[in-house]
């Protein structure tokens, strides 16, 4: 007996990043243009979510690494950029530089 599969109309990264179990992000955080404000709201974030497993700076640098290795994979150059700074932005509010 065969199995029938109905694809979704987006793909699972995208609901991850959409609904994530972890963290409450601000909507469409990864689209903006400025590092340090990607960087201030993941940390936001991921301090008042009581659901996340690691501490904030390991969930807040995860969620932003799985969306460029994701969810971002079809980024323009410009935007990958964007969000590579923000990684070192997000450092710098830890303390991690």
């Amino acid at each position: 007996m065969a199995t029938t599969h109905h694809k979704s109309k987006k793909k699972w990264s995208a609901n991850v990043t959409e609904h994530s179990d972890a963290l409450d992000l601000e909507s469409n955080i990864f689209e903006s243009k400025d590092p340090k404000h990607i960087a201030q709201s993941l940390k936001k974030s991921a301090e008042q979510s009581h659901r996340r497993k690691s501490a904030p700076y390991r969930s807040a640098m995860s969620m932003l690494t799985f969306y460029i290795n994701r969810a971002g994979k079809n980024l323009e150059a410009s935007q990958k950029e964007v969000l590579e700074k923000a990684k070192g932005e997000l450092r710098k509010l830890y303390g991690r530089e």
